[in-house]
């Protein structure tokens, strides 16, 4: 079993900083309203909490745990902050696919036994929030639950977990 400890500090923030990319790259590719932020925060927050119970692998449950935590979802949100500090949104969600890329190359090194079903994962978590809000139409009303942007996104997430 691979756990915290076979990873480096950077390493290891990488991975508990992952779920968080997966989702916020589908939402700077086709930012919604504000409810539909707030759904899509949701969504990914669903996720995490379910990871914990699911059948994910130990790796999951793990990262799940520590994000969920107090002091893991603080660290995570300020490396995700300071990721998007200054960038334009294509920016961001170049950068939030390059740390996925990076997330996947830690996992094929580090956990090729648990790589698979992480990378599962994080690309359910981007699908989930893709579909959880409405984008476009008014007031929630005659929109589509994932725009073209959105799809994209989710083609482009798949391709660097290599899932």
């Amino acid at each position: 079993m691979v756990s915290k400890n076979d990873f480096s500090p950077a390493e290891w923030q990488k991975l508990v900083q992952a779920p968080l990319l997966a989702g916020f790259a589908v939402s700077v590719a086709d930012p919604s309203s504000f409810v539909g932020s707030v759904q899509e925060a949701f969504a990914n927050a669903k996720q995490l909490a379910e990871a914990k119970t699911g059948s994910s692998g130990d790796l999951v449950k793990e990262v799940a745990d520590e994000i969920l935590s107090s002091s893991g979802r603080a660290e995570a949100r300020e490396g995700i902050r300071a990721m998007a500090q200054g960038a334009k949104l294509d920016e961001i969600k170049a950068r939030a696919l390059a740390g996925l890329k990076e997330t996947a190359t830690i996992l094929d090194q580090k956990a090729p036994g648990e790589a698979a079903a992480f990378k599962a994962w994080l690309a359910q978590i981007s699908k989930t929030v893709a579909e959880a809000g409405t984008e476009g139409g008014f007031l929630g009303f005659g929109g589509i639950k994932v725009s073209d942007a959105e799809k994209a996104t989710l083609e482009e997430i798949s391709s660097v977990l290599g899932a």
